[in-house]
């Protein structure tokens, strides 16, 4: 069929009921933003980075159930480069059918958004709305899940199928609420559907909220109060990458830092499976502090840490791991439903030598895969 015939067609309005793992939709000029935290606590974001980042919709998928062979997206998209350095491939758009990724597309046209990573500073150069589309699927009815690019915000313009769609019924699935930093939200998965908590959601049979944040998990208590207020049967917030590589706190600070964002998720979910997982291996930050700075060259960014590891009042790694299972070990003592992973567990040293992070703080996709296979296997079958 080409693609002015458009006969027989079916435009569904986009609705909160077919946008999955997004807390919240912004209406705009065009159609509907999806967000990972409320307006409420945009309205408490400080600074630039944390705004770019919840608006990338890591984890959200549009849903339906439907008999189409053929679905359109409209889309805004805001592409992200970094000035100096070469001009990152756009962000890919999932579409999983009946579980089983189907087809990828991506979004031409769109904003560009140019970052300075010196001064942080940002220009945006406009751009016209793409469409997203994908044919040649197999007739019948069927579950169909867009999960959107995890690089790129993403505005949602217009539905468009040669068959009309449904809302996909509650699967009765456990609700996993995960918190992290760009790890979680995905860095350099393959896409969108292969960040590794989404791996780790679709191999347990859970629904994802992913509150992965690039660069931003710093026990923000907006954060921690948007956990608590979100529907969920797990909750696992991931600990302290960031904390270092930004050099936000001291050692002293830390502990009743994370004390006080746990208690803010238990006043919500006083009984839910609570796990507190510590980094994974990142040799660079393992026994040297932060800020991390970018060393930009012909062939990318890599990262090195530029603190001083004879100061023990500045937070690492290997002491952010040992002051977390401290921790959780105190608390579980009153809170039989808390539990600690050190993150090594999903990424250590073994891992390291064969698959090293290649700008020495992000995993790439093999590593998110591997990442997510086995947080499925050991931490969500309980709640399948």
């Amino acid at each position: 069929m080409s693609v002015d015939d458009r006969s027989g067609w079916t435009t569904t309005p986009i609705t909160p009921q077919l946008v999955w793992g997004a807390l919240e939709l912004e209406r705009t000029e065009r159609g509907w933003l999806p967000h990972r935290l409320p307006a409420w606590a945009r309205r408490q974001v400080p600074d630039g980075q944390l705004a770019m980042a919840e608006a990338q919709p890591s984890g959200v998928r549009l849903v339906v159930r439907t008999r189409a062979t053929a679905l359109e997206l409209d889309v805004l998209p805001t592409k992200v480069a970094y000035r100096g350095v070469p001009r990152r491939p756009d962000g890919v758009h999932d579409l999983v059918v009946d579980g089983r990724l189907a087809a990828r597309a991506v979004a031409g046209g769109g904003h560009v958004m140019t970052v300075d990573m010196a001064s942080g500073e940002t220009t945006t150069e406009p751009g016209p709305v793409a469409t997203l589309r994908f044919s040649g699927l197999e007739a019948g009815e069927k579950d169909l899940e867009l999960w959107l690019s995890h690089r790129e915000i993403t505005e949602l313009v217009e539905l468009r199928t040669d068959a009309p769609v449904a809302p996909v019924p509650d699967r009765g699935r456990p609700v996993w609420v995960h918190h992290g930093s760009s790890i979680s939200h995905g860095s350099d998965a393959a896409g969108p559907s292969e960040t590794w908590p989404a791996v780790a959601a679709q191999q347990a049979g859970v629904e994802l909220v992913n509150l992965g944040f690039g660069g931003s998990a710093l026990l923000d208590p907006f954060v921690a109060r948007t956990i608590r207020d979100t529907p969920a049967d797990l909750v696992s917030v991931k600990i302290g990458v960031n904390l270092v590589n930004l050099d936000l706190m001291r050692l002293r600070a830390f502990a009743p830092a994370v004390h006080g964002f746990l208690d803010t998720i238990r006043d919500g979910h006083p009984d839910v499976p609570l796990l507190v997982v510590s980094p994974i291996l990142c040799p660079v930050h393992e026994d040297t502090p932060g800020p991390a700075a970018p060393d930009v060259s012909a062939d990318g960014v890599r990262f090195v840490a530029t603190g001083d590891p004879s100061d023990r009042t500045r937070l690492t790694l290997r002491r952010i791991r040992a002051e977390l299972a401290r921790i959780v070990e105190q608390r579980a003592e009153e809170d039989p439903a808390i539990t600690y992973l050190d993150g090594r567990e999903l990424y250590g040293e073994a891992d390291a030598d064969r698959l090293p992070l290649p700008d020495a703080l992000h995993p790439d996709a093999a590593t998110h895969r591997l990442i997510g296979e086995r947080f499925a296997a050991g931490w969500l079958p309980s709640l399948r």
